[in-house]
């Protein structure tokens, strides 16, 4: 089979061709992914950079009640946060949950605030175990006072002085919380916070 200098001049262009559009494809391809992944690292930067800032400040007790209040300082360029969820959480590391059959379930234990303060049952919307508040929006600048009281012992501790021994095992301890916040357009933010309870209360 004869070919001739014209035809194979013009296979050879087009191979070249179809190997130059290859090329231009996974070039494009490559940038586009480089682009996403650019994005995402700006992103990811923005995101870290606007991380809510608080100041969490507990007043004084007054008999078995305080107030706890909620300040978002910061940054200013977030402007504002549409929800915080806050939640108590346990002040220590320890696993209270029952290794023994038949003891306590773990639905008891979870439902147990294991510190010194829970939020006041009925009081900014707090559960019936003084965990969690109803969410709540904030501006930056702006703050939310909170209802909280000390603790009560779970019912499976006994004796006439379980109170005393109750506040004694948390005596000195923070109040430690997790707050969980969103704005539209960002991934939420969740912020450990540690409270030192004044002390002579």
């Amino acid at each position: 089979m004869n070919i001739s200098w014209g035809n194979a001049a013009s296979l050879s262009a087009a191979g070249l061709s179809a190997v130059a559009a290859a090329g231009a494809w996974l070039a494009a391809h490559r940038s586009a992914n480089t682009a996403d992944a650019v994005a995402r690292i700006e992103q990811d930067r923005w995101h870290a950079d606007l991380l809510p800032q608080f100041n969490i400040t507990l007043g004084p007790m007054q008999g078995d009640h305080a107030t706890l209040g909620v300040h978002l300082a910061g940054p200013l360029p977030l402007c504002r946060l549409d929800e915080i969820r806050v939640e108590i959480v346990q002040s220590d590391d320890m696993n209270y949950r029952s290794e023994i059959a038949g003891g306590r379930t773990a639905e008891e234990t979870d439902a147990q605030v294991w510190g010194p303060l829970r939020f006041s049952h009925g009081a900014n919307g707090a559960d019936i175990n003084g965990k969690t508040v109803e969410p709540f929006p904030l501006a930056v600048g702006q703050g939310h006072p909170f209802s909280v009281e000390l603790t009560r012992p779970p019912s499976w501790i006994e004796g006439n002085d379980r109170m005393q021994r109750w506040q004694e095992r948390w005596a000195g301890m923070p109040v430690r919380m997790v707050l969980t916040c969103r704005r539209e357009g960002f991934k939420a933010w969740v912020v450990p916070y540690e409270v030192d309870i004044p002390q002579g209360r």
